[in-house]
């Protein structure tokens, strides 16, 4: 019996082995490409929507239950993987494009898997690629429950043509719906270890489950692809859909959303807290640390930015006193502030179509002088778009983009909760960092860019894609606008917006600073109104960190641009420095700095 079990024992050692050294072999086998597909393959099925919206159909029945235990297991033993098969890549055989390719998919890995690690981050939030937070999985903006419903809507990303659409939507919400049961268990956990949201937010939110509720069937935002269904389904076909459609709204979306609105209220809410950073919670000043180096990527420290974002303001602020001597306004900077939100001149519209009319016509304009400023240029088209109602009151305007093969054109959301409020202050400023030159030129070159790998299609970086949008405001006048000096000082608002958020973001989450210390630091050194002042400052409340990559990304391709412009002198192109940013996607700072030093350098032989 002893000698069968050694027996048995070398048996599975010698396997053992076997399957260990056949694992090492595999993995030395695959060539770069064959990783890059495979990492490509991993982010689409770990995170569906984004699959969706990137024109990967294959997942558009499927929601990911992102906050699930065993969801977060797959990510851990996933970027484990791919990080040891990165290592078994031979470097100096790859390409530079490769080689640069490699390293972001290593940077990826290697910090996702940190934030995996960490007690309140989790890190595969389908929303614009924010991490959530496992124990806080919904907020009152950028949040699963509000693109959800965006998607439902029918006019989003997600594919209402056939029955096959409509069916895989129905799968796709019956995901959702375990989600928000999950939702429900991590809050109840966060309850017990004090890792809850502001009260503040928490009451924001509360009113935006209502529309869900209360809703008759037919005017129910999830009943909207029945009411345009195509004329191309069998009528046989769509009265079976409509009435799944309804059934789904009656008797499991409503009963669920009253169910989230009951805990809330009766039990969540509460129990909040009335601080507004994350560092007042459990480990919340680690956390707070690990999200700069992921939205930054960067190892800036909280202080650091803190004070850049100071140093910044006082910067702009004298560039605003200088548009505003040079409009001749008689008063100081805070009165020239009331007199931008409050004049009737720049908020002219009386129809949410006109601010749309506006927006299309700076397009026009950017149109005649782009050559001058780009060579590439993207195939894809946007169209500008009012922000649904339901997400209206709290959103931003915001650019998502179309599928890579621009058969579904970008779309650029504005909201106009109240048109006759509407400011167009800022309008040019604006359409300079949703559209073009900004996310739509930026993401369409990025997606229809046949040599990157397809990993790199997506938006991805958050510090590239920001920093360039708001880089990309800059170059108003080279562009041909900003001739209207108020239009100029817009732009001005909007990079002081920026630069303001380095301020109160570090100072809430890192500072103690109050919601309300934010706001009148806000108030103070900025045109935009209080109401929109307050939606934003409670915005980085709920995300902590997200609100530093646009101003950090934005120097560092000014500083790149001065750094080339002062060693190529005459030989600096303006359109070919751009094609450098732009041609490999989105880049962790510091690769992307080492990229453009390297070019410097050829250009210089």
């Amino acid at each position: 019996m002893k000698y069968n079990l050694f027996i048995i024992i070398l048996v599975l050692l010698a396997f053992g082995c076997k399957e260990n050294n056949s694992n090492k072999e595999e993995l030395k086998a695959k060539t770069i490409d064959t990783v890059f597909d495979e990492y490509y393959k991993f982010k689409d099925r770990i995170n569906p929507i984004e699959a969706t919206k990137g024109g990967n159909y294959e997942y558009n029945d499927y929601i990911a239950n992102y906050i699930s235990d065993e969801y977060q297991k797959d990510l851990k033993e996933q970027y484990t993987y791919f990080l040891n098969v990165l290592n078994d890549i031979n470097q100096a055989k790859l390409s530079e494009a490769d080689l640069l390719s490699m390293k972001v998919m290593k940077w990826d890995c290697e910090v996702k898997l940190e934030g995996l690690n960490n007690d309140i981050v989790t890190m595969a939030s389908p929303i614009y690629n924010l991490p959530s937070f496992e124990l806080m999985p919904l907020i009152q903006i950028q949040s699963l429950h509000l693109y959800v419903a965006q998607l439902a809507a029918g006019a989003s990303v997600q594919p209402f043509k056939t029955a096959e659409d409509y069916d895989n939507w129905l799968k796709r919400v019956d995901d959702y719906l375990d989600f928000l049961d999950t939702c429900i268990v991590k809050m109840k956990e966060g309850m017990s270890k004090d890792i809850v949201l502001p009260k503040v937010l928490t009451k924001k939110m509360i009113p935006q489950l209502d529309e869900f509720i209360s809703n008759s069937v037919n005017e129910h935002l999830f009943y909207k692809p029945i009411l345009a269904m195509s004329n191309d389904i069998s009528e046989e076909e769509r009265k079976r859909i409509s009435t799944d459609y309804g059934e789904m709204i009656t008797n499991k979306l409503k009963p669920k959303y009253t169910e989230l609105k009951e805990f809330l209220v009766n039990e969540y809410l509460p129990v909040c807290r009335e601080t507004s950073g994350i560092g007042a919670l459990p480990n919340g000043r680690e956390t707070y640390n690990y999200l700069i180096k992921l939205h930054t990527t960067t190892n800036m420290t909280a202080d650091e930015i803190h004070e850049l974002g100071k140093s910044e303001v006082a910067r702009i602020l004298v560039e605003m006193e200088d548009v505003k001597n040079t409009i001749g306004f008689e008063g100081d900077l805070k009165a020239f502030f009331d007199f931008i939100r409050n004049s009737p001149e720049q908020m002219p519209f009386k129809d949410p179509q006109q601010v749309i009319n506006n927006f299309n016509s700076i397009k026009e304009r950017i149109n005649k002088n782009l050559n001058q400023v780009f060579d590439l240029k993207p195939k894809a088209d946007f169209v500008v778009r009012r922000t649904e109602a339901f997400r209206e009151a709290s959103a931003s305007a915001e650019y998502v983009p179309g599928t890579k093969d621009a058969s579904r054109a970008g779309t650029f959301y504005v909201p106009i909760p109240d048109v006759e409020k509407y400011n167009k202050f800022s309008a040019e400023a604006l359409f300079l960092h949703e559209a073009i030159p900004g996310h739509h030129y930026q993401l369409s070159l990025q997606q229809e860019n046949i040599a990157l790998p397809e990993f790199l299609h997506p938006e991805s970086m958050g510090v590239f894609v920001e920093g360039w949008a708001l880089y990309a405001e800059s170059l108003g006048k080279e562009l041909g606008i900003y001739e209207d000096p108020i239009q100029y000082f817009g732009m001005l608002s909007m990079e002081m917006h920026r630069a303001i958020r380095l301020v109160v973001d570090t100072g809430m989450h890192s500072k103690s600073w109050t919601r309300e210390q934010a706001i009148q630091y806000s108030l103070d050194n900025e045109a935009e109104s209080e109401e929109s002042v307050i939606a934003e400052i409670e915005r980085y409340m709920a995300t902590p960190g997200q609100a530093l990559s646009y101003k950090i990304g934005q120097l560092k391709i000014r500083e790149l641009r001065t750094k080339a412009e002062n060693k190529l002198g005459d030989k600096f192109r303006l359109p070919e420095f751009h094609n450098q940013v732009l041609n490999s996607g989105s880049l962790p700072l510091v690769l992307l700095e080492e990229k453009i030093d390297n070019w410097i350098l050829v250009q210089q032989e």
